[in-house]
């Protein structure tokens, strides 16, 4: 299959429905013709009863910066961001089975990212660079000293339902709250008011995170702009970071979020974060671009999958 396919000019474009753990996206390679749609046109196809679906279209540009590649993101609000660790990772996958490579570089509004293959082609491997720890790096809308803990507190004054969240920036905001329990709140009443509580003035990506055994985080993420989501790869990042900062875990963290498990490591040789985990390709689409209508056109990885494992059986049984 090939993974990547290029725009036509006409008005029906071609694109690829990927998911890393669960967190999925919308992908169009652009790198020969560029593609321009509106915010309320990504809405459209956002929107998972009359669309397409998805938490972030992906648009694949060609790079400024001379890297294998732009990754462009929005999300399925229509609202652009800078970064992605799930898509980065989606996107890593297509440009190395694309050039045989076993390692690109892809461009983002929030700097140059690194994708590496390991040894199962769908697994990925990304460098997401230095988490930034400053309070006006997050950034936060007020000095703290100390951003491994913030006051910020949602319910009354004497009994908090959460508060004092670590806060990280791995490229976007976020806000991380220490609790027993995950599955205690409801992340889909808090999560918007946190994400958009005055003390984030870009917003943040809000999450729980309950340490259920050494280096083992469960994590439940109300991302931003998108609400909650099956997987959020920066907030798995910002986990470990916050984890390993107020020494509650060692520099390398499981982090299982409802979509499946993410490797984090916070490399203490240079400070970068690693993240490694899983892509899927869901299947190969092709889109009216005025009509924003669209249709499938070729399998992805389960369909394979099955095709293979119908295969042997026929096999074993001739």
């Amino acid at each position: 299959m090939n993974m990547m396919v290029t725009g036509m000019a006409q008005e029906r474009r071609p694109f690829l429905k990927m998911n890393g753990l669960g967190n999925d996206f919308l992908v169009w390679d652009a790198r020969e013709t560029p593609l321009r749609l509106t915010p309320d046109q990504i809405a459209k196809l956002g929107d998972r009863e009359t669309g397409v679906g998805f938490d972030q279209m992906i648009t694949v540009e060609k790079s400024p910066a001379g890297a294998d590649a732009f990754m462009r993101i929005h999300n399925c609000d229509g609202s652009q961001v800078n970064a992605c660790g799930n898509a980065t990772r989606c996107i890593g996958r297509l440009l190395m089975e694309e050039s045989g490579k076993d390692h690109v570089t892809i461009e983002t509004n929030a700097g140059l990212l690194h994708a590496y293959a390991t040894e199962d082609a769908r697994v990925v491997t990304v460098d997401m660079g230095k988490p930034r720890l400053r309070w006006d790096q997050i950034p936060l809308a007020e000095e703290f000293a100390d951003t491994r803990a913030i006051e910020l507190q949602i319910g009354p004054i004497d009994d908090p339902i959460l508060h004092t969240p670590a806060a990280v920036s791995m490229g976007n905001p976020h806000g991380i709250f220490w609790v027993s329990d995950v599955e205690a709140y409801d992340l889909s009443k808090v999560g918007p008011l946190l994400e958009h509580h005055p003390v984030f003035p870009e917003g943040a990506n809000i999450s729980l995170a309950h340490i259920f055994a050494p280096d083992e985080i469960r994590v439940k993420v109300w991302e931003r702009g998108v609400g909650l989501t099956l997987a959020c790869g920066t907030a798995a990042c910002a986990v470990g970071v916050a984890a390993a900062r107020d020494r509650k875990t060692g520099r390398k963290t499981t982090i299982h979020l409802p979509g499946g498990p993410i490797g984090i490591e916070w490399r203490e040789s240079d400070d970068h974060v690693m993240m490694t985990g899983g892509t899927e390709i869901e299947y190969e689409a092709e889109a009216d671009l005025g009509t924003l209508a669209f249709e499938k056109t070729g399998p992805g990885d389960a369909d394979q999958d099955a095709s293979a494992a119908a295969d042997l059986k026929a096999g074993a049984s001739a």
